[in-house]
């Protein structure tokens, strides 16, 4: 059901909204970008509509609602592991569809993927998801190529107009809300993008045999390996583990779980001084495979969205989109 409402009726369902639910969504950070003076687009706990930023991509994903950079798993005592009581609010998440099609990647990865993850789970099952519409394409977005340009798997999807809001509800706790204050009931149809400035052409025929192509040694030159691109991405779920010991009682402490970038050096040690992929064109190439090939090989579809959040945070103009683009020239050098 669709409905028209005025952004300060909206702002007192949020107000209601905020007694069982922390509300999550792009907002401005000022003066919290990469150079001084800087802002910077990323997800936070908002209160009013108005904090909002449906006009521009953010700089940073959704993701770490879900999965935070620093997740405690449990304490520990010499005696006994205790497990970290859930939140007691569920949280409400802003989000786009290349988000919420990356949302379906994580589900794959963490809860249909060998055993479910606990601590995923129990915040995933206490969350909502509202759609934000496109009604053009961002800079480097090549989602409609990816097929993550639509949607309809959201609770609802509101856009704003001026001193309006137009929403179109599935979820029946938001649609009491609504109307308990004055609204219009009319069609709604999200804003969804049909093409965009980016295109990418992934191959049908990609192998194990694109390993060996040449066209990986330029990243081994270009990239720094500062894993920027795995932290901006939604679809980048890797991480390490970490026990912290108190200084007061070296036998107390926790277990954390830390975002980790396949880019960055370390990711690969192992016991014995042991290293894999030390050339940052191998880096490249592993995350790149995993993106249009490996994860399409077991499940079936591509891990990448098309958010394009990667090529907007390199700091040496690494283009993912390009890379991709390269793969069937590369096909051909070693066939």
């Amino acid at each position: 059901m669709g409905y028209k409402i005025v952004n300060e009726s909206l702002n007192l369902i949020f107000d209601n909204l905020s007694k069982d639910y922390n509300i999550y969504a792009p907002k401005v950070f000022e003066g919290d970008g990469t150079f001084s003076d800087v802002d910077v687009i990323r997800y936070g706990e908002i209160s009013k509509l108005e904090e909002i930023v449906f006009d521009k991509k953010s700089d940073y994903s959704f993701k770490e609602v879900l999965t935070p950079i620093t997740q405690t798993l449990f304490y520990f005592t010499e005696d006994e592991v205790t497990v970290p009581s859930a939140p007691k609010k569920g949280a409400i998440v802003f989000l786009r569809s290349c988000d919420l099609h990356a949302l379906k990647r994580m589900d794959q990865i963490y809860l249909n993927n060998g055993p479910e993850d606990f601590y995923y789970k129990r915040l995933r099952e206490n969350t909502k998801f509202i759609l934000m519409g496109c009604t053009e394409t961002f800079e480097n977005c090549f989602c409609v190529n990816m097929g993550s340009n639509k949607t309809d798997e959201y609770d609802a999807y509101i856009k704003v107009d001026g001193d309006f809001a137009t929403i179109d509800c599935k979820w029946s706790q938001l649609e009491d809300l609504i109307k308990a204050e004055q609204y219009k009931e009319e069609e709604v149809t999200p804003d969804f993008v049909s093409e965009n400035t980016v295109k990418v052409n992934i191959p049908d025929n990609i192998s194990t045999k694109v390993f060996n192509s040449k066209m990986w040694d330029e990243y081994t030159e270009r990239c720094i390996g500062c894993g920027r691109c795995n932290f901006v991405c939604p679809t980048c779920t890797c991480f390490t583990m970490q026990d912290i010991f108190y200084r007061d009682n070296g036998k107390v402490g926790e277990r954390r779980r830390i975002w980790a970038s396949c880019q960055i050096n370390g990711y690969t040690d192992m016991a014995g001084g042991i290293s894999f992929r030390k050339p940052q064109g191998d880096r490249m190439r592993f995350k790149v495979m995993h993106k249009v090939y490996d994860y399409k090989k077991r499940f079936g579809y591509h891990m990448c969205v098309g958010c394009g959040r990667c090529d907007d945070v390199c700091p040496e103009y690494i283009s993912f989109s390009n890379c991709v683009n390269k793969l069937e020239d590369a096909i051909k050098e070693v066939e």
